[in-house]
């Protein structure tokens, strides 16, 4: 049998799904649940508090427990890097995800800091460098107005991206087109990537950062782009807020046995 908090914190829940609690509305005070009988104080206390972990709602102080907004950012795959996009236009990837969600974007709402710096382990091994050897990393806060979305940090070698608007901190995407187009223009067009994705809950920093509730989760992104030969020209690290983004993904399945006879 479920504790009395989660049940709680369940029927709050579907109450917040099927509209009954709009999105920006507060719940009621915790002493007027305990006065209806929905429990004691703590049992109301920890269902609110599984409910801010799970992103339905924010707490804080003088604004009391109130109703997050729930209609998530469609952060597209494959389409977001659409050679076309970036290379003839200017819809940078996070650009394009407010396009398809059909959202509204500053340019400077991409903020970011270039830095020149030891490799930490992890992206050593994706550039095939020693542990140690110098890297640029670009850091970018990416923001939906005031509220911060995801953090992205791309890594480059300093060979590939020197003199580049690649490593100018001004706020926004490098120039038209971004950093892919600046690669492009360098010679160094890139062909395929990969893409590993993890969920975790969020550090206490990432929390700050991203302005999460406590116990809140990530989906931390491990991007690593190629061109045609097989060098590596960046290795991206990406925390996103959990349910801040739906993942959308449309291609073509493949049929590898069909491919090796040809």
């Amino acid at each position: 049998m479920a504790p009395k908090w989660r049940e709680l914190a369940d029927k709050l829940a579907g109450r917040i799904k099927s509209g009954e609690y709009a999105p920006g509305q507060q719940l009621p005070h915790i002493r007027d649940l305990v006065e209806a009988g929905e429990g004691s104080k703590s049992t109301v206390h920890a269902a609110y508090k599984a409910l801010e972990a799970e992103g339905l709602v924010t707490s804080s102080r003088g604004h009391g427990t109130v109703v997050r907004e729930q209609t998530p950012l469609k952060r597209l795959g494959i389409a977001r890097y659409d050679k076309a996009k970036w290379r003839d236009g200017d819809e940078v990837a996070f650009i394009a995800d407010r396009v398809a969600s059909g959202r509204a974007y500053k340019r400077g709402e991409q903020t970011q800091n270039v830095s020149r710096m030891p490799a930490p382990a992890v992206v050593a091994a994706a550039h095939g460098l020693l542990e140690g050897a110098e890297v640029y990393a670009r850091a970018r806060l990416v923001k939906e107005g005031d509220q911060p979305t995801h953090t992205l940090t791309s890594y480059y070698r300093p060979e590939h991206v020197e003199g580049t608007r690649i490593v100018d901190p001004t706020p926004g995407p490098a120039g038209k087109g971004g950093g892919f187009r600046v690669l492009y223009d360098a010679g160094y067009e890139i062909d395929h990537m990969r893409e590993e994705l993890r969920a975790r809950v969020a550090t206490p920093d990432e929390a700050a950062l991203l302005q999460l509730s406590p116990g809140e989760w990530v989906v931390e992104l491990h991007r690593t782009t190629f061109t045609a030969d097989g060098t590596v020209v960046e290795f991206a690290v990406g925390i996103h807020a959990a349910t801040r983004f739906s993942w959308s993904y449309d291609f073509k399945v493949p049929d590898s046995a069909q491919e090796a006879t040809q």
